[in-house]
C-alpha cells in the first residue's frame, strides 16, 4: 500500500456497508472527511444542494461516491428499479457537475460500480477488459460510469470500483444467508454452477484507499477475491464453518417465484470475475481464500464499531450538512 493519503475527503453514501467501514478507516489516516449527505429515505431528492454545500468545504483532494438505493429487499418492481437506476446514475450527474465547479478541483473521483456490469457470462473469465452483459444491472452499471467518466472533462482522475459480493457478518448478502445456514436450512441456489464473485468488507475498504492513493489507477477496477467460486463450492464453505449441512437447495423456479426478476441476476446469475488491475498494480488482498475468509467475517460481526470513536490523539474536522428535508445534519 501506499503511504501518502489526501489530507480532504469528502464520502458519498456514508451510512452503508462500505460506507461505515471506510469512515471508520478513514479516520485513523486523515485529518478531514466530509460526509454528503442527501435525502432521508422515502423523500424525494433532486440532489441539487450538492452544488451548494461542496462549494463550502475548501479544498478538497478526493470524493468516494458510494450513494445508492439498495438493490436486495424484495421484487424489483418498476418503482424499485427506477430509484436504484436514479440513486446511481443521477445523483453521479449531479454530483460530477457539482464537483466542475470547484476551483481548485479534487483530484480523483472514486465512484461505486458493480460487477453486474458483466450481467451473466456463465463459465467466461472476466477482467476489466471485458466487453460490459445485458440485462438490467448491466444497463444500469454502464450508465453510473458513464456519468462519473464525465469528469475526466474537468481533468479529475475517475475510478470505477466495479464491486462483487461483499462479506461482512453484520451486514450485506452473507448476514441475510447466516440465519437459514445457522438453522441446517442453507443449500445451493439453482444448480450451484453459478460464479459467485466476492470480497471482504476488509479487503473492499483497502481497495478504496488504495485507489485514492494510487494515481495511475483510472477506469475500471474490479474490486473481488483472485479465486472466485461456484454457488456450490460457497454453499460448502460456509456450511463447513458453520458446522452445518447444507442439503436443502432452492430450485432455480422456487427464487424466480420468490423474487422475480432479481433472482436472475443476483442469484442466478453468473461472473466469473477477476481483479486483474489490482493484481498487476500491486495490491495485496488479506483475505483471498473464501473460507478463512469466512472465518474472519465471522469472527468481526460479534465486535462493536468502537472504531467509530475517534482514536485519542487524532483530530478529525466536522462539517455541517444539509439534507434535503431541511434538517441540519453533522458529518465528519
Amino acid at each position: 500500500m501506499l503511504s501518502v493519503i489526501p489530507v480532504n475527503l469528502v464520502v458519498t453514501g456514508s451510512s452503508g456497508l462500505v460506507g461505515r467501514a471506510l469512515l471508520t478507516a478513514l479516520k485513523v489516516r486523515l485529518d478531514s472527511v466530509t460526509r454528503l449527505i442527501h435525502a432521508p429515505p422515502g423523500a424525494h431528492c433532486d440532489y441539487s444542494h450538492w452544488t451548494e454545500q461542496l462549494g463550502c468545504l475548501g479544498e478538497i483532494d478526493a470524493v468516494v461516491h458510494l450513494a445508492g438505493e439498495s438493490i436486495a429487499g424484495g421484487r424489483w418492481t418498476n418503482e424499485k428499479k427506477e430509484r436504484i437506476r436514479s440513486s446511481r446514475v443521477d445523483s453521479t450527474r449531479a454530483l460530477v457537475s457539482a464537483l466542475a465547479k470547484l476551483d481548485p478541483k479534487p483530484r480523483v473521483l472514486v465512484c461505486a460500480s458493480a460487477i453486474g456490469y458483466y450481467g451473466n457470462r456463465g463459465e467466461e473469465t472476466l477482467t476489466e477488459a471485458s466487453r460490459p452483459g445485458t440485462g438490467f444491472l448491466a444497463e444500469v452499471c454502464r450508465s453510473w460510469e458513464s456519468a462519473a467518466q464525465a469528469a475526466r472533462q474537468s481533468d479529475i482522475r475517475v475510478v470505477h470500483l466495479r464491486f462483487g459480493m461483499i462479506l461482512a457478518g453484520h451486514g450485506g448478502a452473507l448476514a441475510r444467508m447466516l440465519t437459514p445456514f445457522r438453522f441446517g436450512a442453507g443449500g445451493v441456489i439453482g444448480d450451484g454452477r453459478q460464479y459467485w464473485s466476492w470480497v471482504t468488507l476488509n479487503d473492499a475498504v483497502r481497495a478504496i484507499l488504495f485507489a485514492i492513493e494510487n494515481q495511475s489507477l483510472a477506469g475500471p477496477v474490479n474490486i473481488v477475491s483472485p479465486q472466485p467460486v461456484t454457488n456450490l463450492e460457497f454453499t460448502k464453505a460456509l456450511g463447513r464453518v458453520l458446522h452445518r449441512p447444507t442439503v436443502l437447495p432452492m430450485p432455480a423456479f422456487a427464487a424466480r417465484l420468490a423474487l422475480g426478476e432479481m433472482a436472475d441476476e443476483l442469484l442466478l446469475s453468473s461472473a466469473c470475475v477477476l481483479p486483474a488491475v489490482l493484481t498487476t498494480t500491486g495490491f495485496q488482498f488479506h483475505h483471498p481464500k473464501l473460507e478463512e475468509a469466512f472465518h474472519v467475517v465471522l469472527k468481526q460481526s460479534n465486535e462493536n464499531s468502537q472504531a467509530n470513536i475517534t482514536p485519542r490523539g487524532h483530530s478529525v474536522r466536522r462539517h455541517q450538512t444539509v439534507d434535503d428535508s431541511g434538517a441540519s445534519t453533522i458529518g465528519q
